[in-house]
């Protein structure tokens, strides 16, 4: 067994979450299909699907094993990330209050698996209330810490997420502990520190879809930084580990397209988007096509776009930043400014603040626009969106001496950070006198 030493808060400064719901937070010994546990079908090929026929075996011999109904509830809201059906979201919920009802005085697993659903449905407010109450019973519980820390990065509370993470790496440390704290150095623009953390957490992964989850973002944070081939040597090492983690196909796509490998990029995004159809998977794959030239495809992946929008509301997944982000770039700035607006006004982290300058820059509203784009890179985050829209924002404010700065800076750190938004920073840079 390897030693794991207790890593300083120092080192570990704070933390993030790199998919909402993280790794499935609580051991596992079976799964299962809502309150109503069906009969046990075939045997199913991978670990989750052999967790939830073991649990179904044992919900129907024990009904009121409040333990598996908890276990039962947060594998459904890990299913639901492995394949984008967010209808898993509801039979989670089911099973959790199950749980609950059985044990809701010290039932901590419970408590965090519905601080995980909330996360994981974009509801962070609920979500820190479940993982504090889940810690006053079980402080020593990782999964616990990571909840809270998922809840309070996307709240924007980057000093209270960064306790939360030091406390899931003192009691647990591992992949989920490990990938946060990678996410949190990005975030502050420590780029060698965040690659670190994230080769500790794949020296702990043992499962290939852990490994396979840490080669991911690997490869994202080398593709964040301009390193197009180094992302797709992570991707395809991911692949290797594990064929079925599909968002690997969206990275390749995505590497691909920045190598100038358009076929193979289209072919990779379409992989990806059919076996795992999530918003911004299917409108990346959108963004693709309009670079390709095929226009009436790319109107379809919108369109689907839309579609899948609104099937994860109706599973209770609030997307408003999504929203904002895509409606900004694909005709509808109106759109994009409420749903950015609303989402302000409830949460505060980085990533909304630059949805929120970006769309009020859409809409002709600049100088409102430059103050949220300052708070967008308060942190120090190396993102080259946010950078690009700092600029553009500042050019239309006449100020191109910073636009230039903000500008290149953008493309200095990846000069393919978006199908449609890195050649029209390109484009701008230029017209201003500026280099790349």
């Amino acid at each position: 067994m390897r030693l794991r030493t207790r890593l300083p808060a120092v080192l570990f400064a704070a933390a993030g979450v790199l998919l909402l719901g993280g790794l499935a937070p609580i051991a596992l010994h079976g799964n299962g299909g809502g309150t109503t546990v069906p009969g046990a079908g075939a045997a199913p090929a991978d670990p989750l699907d052999a967790g939830i026929a073991a649990a179904q075996a044992r919900l129907r011999r024990l009904p009121g094993d409040w333990n598996t109904w908890a276990q039962l509830g947060s594998a459904y809201v890990e299913r639901a990330r492995v394949t984008g059906d967010p209808t898993y979201y509801g039979k989670a919920e089911e099973a959790l209050h199950r749980s609950l009802d059985l044990a809701p005085a010290t039932n901590w697993a419970a408590m965090a698996g519905m601080g995980s659903l909330a996360n994981a449905r974009h509801d962070f407010h609920a979500a820190l209330d479940w993982g504090r109450r889940a810690e006053r019973i079980n402080p020593a519980a990782g999964s616990v810490h990571g909840v809270i820390a998922d809840a309070l990065t996307q709240l924007g509370d980057a000093p209270g997420a960064r306790t939360a993470v030091q406390r899931m790496l003192d009691v647990e440390p591992g992949v989920s502990s490990f990938t946060r704290a990678s996410y949190d150095f990005e975030q502050h623009g420590q780029t060698e520190p965040a690659r670190a953390a994230l080769e500790r957490a794949l020296a702990e992964a043992a499962a290939p879809a852990d490994r396979a989850f840490c080669r991911y973002y690997l490869g994202e944070l080398a593709f964040n930084t301009g390193d197009a081939q180094g992302a797709l040597v992570q991707y395809d090492a991911g692949l290797t580990a594990d064929p079925g983690y599909h968002p690997l196909h969206a990275g390749r796509g995505k590497a691909y397209l920045a190598l100038g490998r358009t076929a193979d990029a289209l072919h990779e995004y379409e992989l990806a988007t059919q076996a795992l159809p999530l918003p911004n998977l299917v409108a990346e794959y959108g963004d693709a096509l309009t670079v390709a030239g095929r226009l009436d495809a790319a109107r379809q992946q919108y369109a689907l776009h839309a579609v899948q929008q609104k099937l994860f509301a109706a599973g209770g997944v609030g997307d408003r930043l999504g929203d904002a982000v895509f409606l900004a770039d694909h005709g509808d700035p109106a759109g994009a400014l409420t749903a950015a607006r609303a989402e302000w006004a409830d949460r505060q982290p980085a990533l909304v603040a630059d949805a929120l300058a970006w769309a009020l820059h859409r809409n002709g509203q600049d100088t409102e626009a430059l103050t949220y784009a300052t708070k967008a890179t308060a942190l120090g985050w190396r993102n080259a969106t946010f950078l690009y829209h700092r600029g553009a924002i500042e050019h239309a404010l006449g100020n191109d001496a910073d636009a230039r700065r903000d500008l290149a800076d953008a493309l200095a750190v990846n000069p393919h950070f978006d199908a449609l938004q890195a050649p029209a920073a390109q484009q701008l840079l230029t017209s201003i006198g500026g280099r790349p």
